[in-house]
């Protein structure tokens, strides 16, 4: 299984009731269901106040790297990540559990 880290930082100024980031983070939160390949999901706003903290975190499992692949090429991601690149930056993390 390969575990699929994301951590979102909103971009200077943007906050949370910004109808892109509510936008975007429909798109992501309705990914569960829509691509066959996910095994696991869940995603959800990150409640520590730490300044090193990040926004919104996803973490999500694929049985292997080549459903890892799909999953990132498929439609209704690169949708959802269209949307986030207007406001935020991200950093990912994949490892074999």
């Amino acid at each position: 299984m390969i575990r699929h880290l994301v951590l979102f930082r909103l971009n200077e100024g943007v906050r949370r009731d910004d109808p892109r980031v509510e936008k975007g983070v429909e798109a992501f939160e309705s990914l569960d269901g829509k691509i066959p390949d996910i095994r696991f999901w869940e995603c959800a706003w990150n409640i520590s106040d730490r300044p090193i903290a990040y926004d919104y975190a996803i973490n999500s499992a694929f049985d292997d790297e080549a459903a890892l692949r799909r999953y990132a090429e498929h439609p209704e991601h690169q949708a959802g990540v269209g949307l986030w690149r207007e406001f935020a930056t991200w950093v990912i993390a994949d490892y074999e559990f």
